[in-house]
């Protein structure tokens, strides 16, 4: 019960932290925005200024990138929950040392086992690969649209410190 009670906290305390910084899709989505900027100095200041401006919906970009590429990489997703699976069920069944005829069997002895299985497993899954992929998807879709999207009216006051019009 407390542990799931520290879930519930993390996942509020990420939420708060995270996902406060997520613009509308309407603001995100705004086609009246979009237009192809003049010159690579006008895209260099869109980008900058949009990557911290949207930097929630980005960051919710990724993660959804993440998640579709592990639910897509079957043999990953697989090596995955086989180690997660495995780091539960010895920490939950197996806490103490059991003997097994003339052999004593430890935590340490299923942990070795567990790797020795669950890493070629990963090795096999090809998780490089899925991670450049979800870099280079994420980098074309958010360098694209913060390139494209121009900057709201706020942005010509977020370089006013606190002065007074």
């Amino acid at each position: 019960m407390e542990h799931a009670l520290r879930i519930v906290d993390k996942i509020k305390s990420l939420r708060e932290t995270r996902f406060s910084g997520l613009r509308p899709p309407t603001e995100f989505f705004d086609y009246q925005r979009i237009s192809k900027p003049a010159d690579v100095n006008t895209a260099t200041s869109r980008i900058s200024y949009n990557t911290r401006y949207f930097s929630g919906n980005y960051g919710l970009i990724v993660s959804m990138l993440a998640v579709y590429a592990i639910i897509t990489n079957y043999h990953l997703l697989i090596a995955i929950t086989f180690l997660v699976g495995g780091f539960a069920l010895i920490n939950r069944f197996a806490p103490d040392a059991t003997q097994l005829g003339e052999h004593t069997v430890t935590q340490k002895h299923l942990y070795l086992g567990l790797f020795v299985i669950g890493i070629p497993l990963v090795w096999f899954a090809d998780p490089f690969g899925t991670v450049f992929w979800i870099i280079g998807a994420s980098a074309v879709l958010i360098l694209v649209h913060a390139s494209i999207m121009e900057p709201g009216v706020e942005s010509e006051y977020a370089s006013i410190d606190g002065e007074t019009v």
